[in-house]
């Protein structure tokens, strides 16, 4: 893929709403232009498990949410009025009859290319890649990942010390070609397509798998988020159980970035945002990586951490933050950006607190508290 720079073009918003998926439902976060006063709507869903919850960027009204309900089950509810009301999907994303293999749960959701409207990816636990033609509507498997006869030895079969399962995660499409594409799988790895899905490589040179005898695997690694800048598609950026990495294409070799975090604190975390106009600036947030499990905040002292040159140096960001006794962490679809000026920063917790900065992580305050464990947290 060529090497562009493209400026990111979006009309200014009237408002911003922030989809909150927790564990027992959906909310919403709802603010003015200038993000000064905030309005906390919900539940939707209650009881049912959101993993993510998702508005389609092609049409700012379209919303898909993934849940485990109950009742029914995995499946995928679909709104086209903006979430007043909803329609379960007809058929969701479920494995080929005799395969062996039950979907669990769908664990993310990414909107298609522009050129392709009503495209949506799903990825699923254990690992599955499907996509629907019609908004969300139906789901068929992506047959060149979920039948491919690699796939077991990819992910290492169909389960592991992942919280939760293994799963398919961080379905990339490239904003250039709606045939290249890049997964996140945990355990597996990061894996490229050229040709929408039919066929898949690993791309994973450069990064550690600490728990693997192997000192390079080929696969089986563990990304726990990866991302893309907007504004320069072909550098992507890893949060993985073993470090923070940058990729830069054509390489097929990450470069270990987090080698520069404060050793007292670590390069381990869940989610990274990349900024959508300025290629070098990311966000991490740092968790325990020791043997403390469930994890935690790094002594009980949450914050932030900005690198505006690519990952070469980071900056600690935790004011207006809790200084002591904040245990909670933050999961892989946590943490999100709006595309303001300046950019807003985002993330949820693990004890159902909704965390925000409308001045790129400088300062912080907090929208929402006591909501259930969150999930993932997205700006619609």
């Amino acid at each position: 893929m060529p090497r562009t720079r493209a400026a990111a073009q979006s009309a200014p918003a009237r408002r911003v709403r922030v989809l909150v998926a927790t564990r027992k439902g959906l909310w919403t976060l709802t603010s003015d232009a200038a993000r000064n006063g905030w309005k906390l709507a919900g539940p939707q869903f209650l009881g049912h498990i959101i993993h993510h919850a998702v508005c389609d960027p092609r049409d700012g009204k379209s919303l898909l949410v993934a849940a485990r309900t109950g009742h029914l089950g995995p499946t995928i509810f679909r709104s086209t009025d903006s979430g007043r009301t909803w329609k379960e999907a007809t058929r969701p994303p479920a494995f080929v009859e005799g395969s062996g293999r039950i979907v669990d749960h769908t664990f993310w959701l990414t909107p298609g290319h522009p050129a392709e409207p009503g495209v949506w990816y799903a990825g699923t636990s254990p690992q599955g890649l499907f996509r629907s033609a019609d908004g969300g509507a139906s789901w068929g498997g992506v047959q060149g990942f979920n039948a491919n006869p690699q796939r077991k030895a990819w992910c290492g079969g169909d389960q592991d010390g992942t919280p939760d399962g293994p799963k398919m995660h961080s379905i990339l499409i490239d904003p250039r070609d709606p045939a290249h594409m890049y997964i996140g799988m945990s355990s597996g790895g990061v894996f490229e397509s050229g040709d929408a899905g039919a066929n898949w490589q690993p791309l994973n040179k450069g990064v550690r798998a600490d728990f693997i005898p192997a000192p390079s695997p080929e696969f089986g690694h563990d990304p726990h988020c990866v991302r893309y800048a907007e504004s320069l598609p072909d550098r992507l950026y890893q949060q993985n159980h073993c470090g923070i990495y940058r990729l830069d294409r054509p390489s097929d070799t990450w470069q270990d970035i987090g080698a520069a975090m404060p050793k007292s604190v670590g390069h381990v975390g869940f989610p990274l945002v990349v900024h959508p106009r300025d290629p070098d600036s990311i966000w991490v947030l740092p968790m325990d990586g020791t043997s403390v499990w469930p994890r935690t905040s790094p002594a009980g002292r949450p914050a932030v951490y900005r690198s505006r040159d690519g990952g070469r140096t980071w900056k600690r960001q935790d004011r207006g933050l809790p200084r002591t006794q904040a245990w909670w962490t933050v999961r892989r679809q946590a943490m999100t950006a709006d595309r303001r000026e300046p950019m807003g920063l985002y993330f949820g917790t693990t004890s159902g607190e909704v965390w925000a900065s409308r001045d790129e992580g400088r300062t912080f305050r907090c929208l929402a508290r006591h909501l259930p464990l969150i999930q993932s947290l997205e700006v619609a």
